[in-house]
């Protein structure tokens, strides 16, 4: 076991963090990971800070007790930033570049690892740029963006990029075979209609809702049979990103409770002591603002899959020849590919793209998804 056992298909990846941290090849003060959604970019990230804070040769053993705590996200030098609303404020920036300047309190490094850096705000940006650009000796900052053109040009040309890619789908089902007991068939078929997304695949084979939520998905498109049917399936992509969302914020939320409960010194009863009201008050409201963000982040996801059932419409349309990623609907994709033209279903999926455009915007994602059913249906 090593600290980069949990980064799948990545293997040159791996080789380059890996040197980084052994021998320091190419070591820089600043790194941005790039890469597709499920690709394991804060993955990445975490297993490359517990490797430079590791206390044994070679570096990232996985067993030292300085890997375990990062990993676990309990090291006193690895300081994680994931921003819980829908963007993050100069304010938050500054206190976190205060803490980026102090000393290692016992590890090799003072680390900084920014989840989704993207979602920072354009001052909260510029702020960091002046820590990235005269770090202290010994921090070093690790970001994580789907893009490098996420990020500032100043920003981006100051850190080393570190580009994953789409986990192989045959890598993604030996991890779900091998490591978490699902049936080859089934982990065939959540790694190739999760695209390469290791989280969704492991939560389409080992959940029954969550495969019950894509169904009601996938079913969108042969529901469109009238205006009213239009505004029901609008109802149903709208709920069942609710209901993924739900599921995924109070299991973030329980955990997170009970960690904090914990360290506060609760009592075998319950029971808080005096002072702590507080603690658990903010803690509730920084919870309620990443619900938000959970919540969009789950209804992007579900238009994906939407987008995907058309993507393979169209590739039969084409006879492109790549493999379809909904393989359980294919007798289904065959005959929509029959009766329809290419070019509708291109209009299909640029109405899809709008409607995740629109959303970005703020647009009030019931009307949204409304217009985009409509959409689809005469498209």
């Amino acid at each position: 076991m090593s600290v980069w056992d949990d980064l799948v298909g990545q293997e040159p990846v791996v080789a380059q963090l890996s040197s980084a941290a052994s021998d320091g090849t190419g070591l820089a003060h600043a790194w941005l990971f790039t890469g597709p959604p499920g690709a394991g970019r804060a993955t990445a990230a975490r297993a490359f800070a517990a490797a430079l804070q590791c206390e044994q040769a070679p570096r990232g053993c996985g067993h030292c007790p300085s890997c375990h705590q990062v990993l676990q996200g309990t090291h006193a030098d690895v300081d994680v930033i994931r921003p819980t609303g829908l963007s993050y404020g100069a304010d938050q920036a500054r206190k976190l570049v205060l803490r980026a300047a102090s000393s290692p309190s016992g590890g090799r490094w003072q680390i900084v690892l920014f989840e989704d850096a993207h979602r920072a705000t354009e001052t909260a940006t510029n702020v960091l740029l002046k820590a990235i650009e005269e770090p202290p000796p010994r921090t070093i900052w690790l970001l994580c963006t789907p893009s490098p053109e996420d990020l500032l040009v100043t920003i981006k040309s100051r850190c080393r990029v570190v580009t994953l890619r789409t986990p192989p789908v045959a890598a993604v089902a030996d991890v779900l075979f091998q490591r978490d007991g699902v049936d080859r068939d089934t982990a065939d078929l959540a790694a190739r209609v999760a695209q390469g997304h290791i989280g969704r695949a492991r939560r389409l084979a080992t959940d029954p809702e969550a495969r019950n939520r894509r169904a009601s998905v996938m079913a969108v498109p042969r529901r469109l049979t009238s205006v009213s049917a239009a505004v029901a399936a609008a109802e149903a992509i709208v709920k069942a990103a609710a209901d993924e969302a739900q599921n995924q914020s109070e299991e973030l939320d329980d955990e997170e409770t009970s960690a904090l409960r914990k360290a506060l010194g609760e009592s075998e009863k319950g029971r808080m002591p005096r002072g702590t009201a507080g603690a658990l008050k903010e803690l509730a409201d920084r919870q309620k603002s990443r619900a938000t963000r959970v919540r969009r982040d789950a209804l992007d996801r579900t238009l994906l899959d939407l987008a995907s059932y058309y993507r393979d419409v169209l590739t039969l349309q084409l006879g492109a020849g790549s493999e379809l990623f909904n393989v359980d609907l294919a007798a289904e994709l065959r005959a929509s590919a029959a009766d329809g033209r290419p070019e509708d279903t291109l209009r299909r999926l640029d109405a899809i793209m709008e409607c995740r455009e629109r959303l970005e915007l703020n647009v009030n994602p019931q009307l949204a998804v409304e217009a985009l059913t409509l959409a689809l249906r005469t498209g």
